[in-house]
């Protein structure tokens, strides 16, 4: 079993940044890929970010250059970086965590970018 939960969500301005928490408890030693993803109103969840064991990211286009993936092992934290916010990132943002027999889902945060 693999315990997420997600932080820093908040209300920001077009063009601020805010980074995400993902906290990461339990089967640590297990976990292929680490990943965030987002859910609009309306729409699907989509895929922000993954990072593998060795280091490889993924990234969404429309994120590419302005959000960055991270992790610090020794906190068991996996981070997600944001910048130069759109009002169209606006959405729950949920962590997720895939081991080789199941998928870990967070309760997700809350991003909202207005002015």
């Amino acid at each position: 079993q693999v315990q997420l939960v997600e932080s820093g969500g908040g209300l920001v301005q077009p063009g601020g940044s805010l980074r995400l928490s993902c906290a990461v408890s339990g089967s640590i030693f297990s976990i292929t890929v680490m990943g965030w993803y987002r859910q609009a109103p309306g729409n699907e969840r989509d895929l922000v970010a993954t990072m593998t064991n060795g280091g490889s990211t993924n990234y969404a286009d429309s994120v590419k250059g302005r959000f960055t993936i991270s992790r610090d092992n020794a906190k068991g934290t996996v981070y997600l970086q944001m910048s130069s916010l759109k009002p169209e990132d606006t959405a729950v943002y949920y962590c997720k965590a895939s081991t080789l027999a199941s998928r870990y889902w967070g309760q997700g945060t809350q991003v909202t970018v207005s002015s």
